[in-house]
């Protein structure tokens, strides 16, 4: 039998594949079970055949297929939703300030270039910084409000990108005014989200907290991640694998120089910083944010907010895991992928031996190294998909078999 050309197809953009398919003796490579019942007597009312006719209900030798497929797989990061939460008390209207007028150039857009799918959730009051009411008001391109000078009486937002839960944070209730309008229990001042804020964020994507506040929390981190991980939909993850990070703009003390983060391997710092009145060095929040592997910038520095902005963009970025799913590669013309076929390698580090994962049924059998299939994409099991995460070079290759349909 002539050996077939070469087939290159193309696949979608979140995968790369080059497809060799060759036919050599295809007939003679089935394994044959002797068992020469056909169809009809079988009750099938559909043949499963390969390009060149063979029965593949029958055992075949993988290697020797008449179609076999690699697929290169690259991994994309998730989307990530970015949830401000910020005090509105008294004491922070030049922090406020300070925030409102580096939230585009030296966040947003940082992230933006990165390529990283994000969206931004206001979680603090709406309005004039200063005056009584402490709160923030954000500028366009971010938002839709062309400018803050006066604030608009509800937020601009801008869907897709931005929204705003217009409540009242307190000096020390941030966590415990998260947790209750989540689900709308507390309800924002103009209704714009009568479910709650978690309306707004997506299930597929990981969160990225940031607190600014001056002073303490009256609850500790420990209760609020508990009341975190149990609320509905399961969005945060759980401690052994958290779908989460927090970072802290809060009174601890200053790092050398003045606006370098501290880094989740440092202590939690016991000393307030300067220059600006503080209350705490936020101890519950230092915790939450060592244990996500947050950063810690003191709000101290909100002059050189700039340089901290530009931090945290830039700790958003690296912090953001790359997902564990994709979809199944697209078969050559006039075939379908062979589920039972496919195989997941994995080269740690893009080089040297690949690791082949095994297909499980379903999420529940799954086990090191493995893989299952739901719908049409391929999900990696809780353990290999860590492996892979820790692995910022990792080469994922899918391998599967064709089918063709007759009849």
């Amino acid at each position: 039998m002539a050996k077939l050309p070469t087939l290159i197809h193309k696949l979608p953009l979140w995968l790369f594949a080059s497809a060799l398919i060759t036919a050599p003796a295809c007939n003679a490579a089935r394994l044959d079970t002797g068992d020469n019942e056909d169809d009809a007597d079988m009750g099938m009312s559909e043949y499963r055949r390969d390009l060149a006719g063979t029965d593949l209900k029958k055992p075949r030798d993988r290697d020797a297929a008449c179609a076999s497929v690699k697929a290169e797989a690259t991994l994309a990061k998730k989307p990530v939703d970015i949830i401000f939460v910020i005090d509105n008390s008294g004491s922070m209207s030049d922090e406020i300030l300070a925030v409102q007028n580096n939230i585009n150039k030296n966040f947003a857009d940082i992230i933006g270039k990165s390529g990283l799918d994000y969206r931004v959730v206001m979680v603090t009051r709406h309005g004039k910084y200063n005056g009584s009411s402490n709160a923030i008001c954000v500028e366009k391109p971010l938002s839709t409000v062309a400018s803050c000078a006066t604030p608009p009486t509800q937020p601009g937002i801008n869907p897709g990108k931005f929204y705003h839960y217009s409540i009242q944070i307190e000096s020390t209730d941030s966590f415990r005014r998260l947790l209750n309008s989540f689900g709308g229990s507390v309800k924002d001042e103009f209704n714009l989200a009568p479910m709650g804020w978690s309306q707004w964020v997506r299930s597929d994507a990981f969160k990225v907290f940031i607190e600014i506040t001056d002073d303490r929390s009256d609850m500790t981190a420990a209760a609020f991640e508990t009341a975190l991980f149990a609320l509905p939909g399961k969005q945060f993850g759980d401690a052994t694998d958290r779908n989460y990070v927090w970072h802290s703009i809060i009174g601890l003390k200053e790092n050398s120089p003045a606006t370098k983060a501290w880094q989740p391997a440092d202590p939690v710092q016991m000393g307030m910083c300067s220059g600006s009145a503080v209350y705490s060095n936020g101890v519950d929040y230092q915790n939450l944010s060592i244990a996500t592997k947050g950063l810690r910038f003191p709000i101290c520095q909100h002059a050189s907010f700039d340089a901290v902005f530009n931090q945290v963009a830039t700790g958003v970025i690296s912090g953001t895991k790359v997902a564990c799913d994709f979809p199944l590669p697209m078969p050559p013309p006039g075939q379908k992928v062979d589920l039972d076929s496919v195989t997941v390698d994995y080269t740690p580090m893009g080089m040297g031996t690949p690791m082949s994962f095994k297909q499980v049924p379903t999420l529940g059998a799954c086990m090191p190294n493995s893989f299952y299939i739901s719908g049409d994409r391929i999900h990696m099991c809780p353990e290999a998909c860590a492996v892979v995460q820790k692995d910022t070079k990792a080469k994922v290759e899918v391998l599967f078999d064709c089918l063709s349909i007759i009849g």
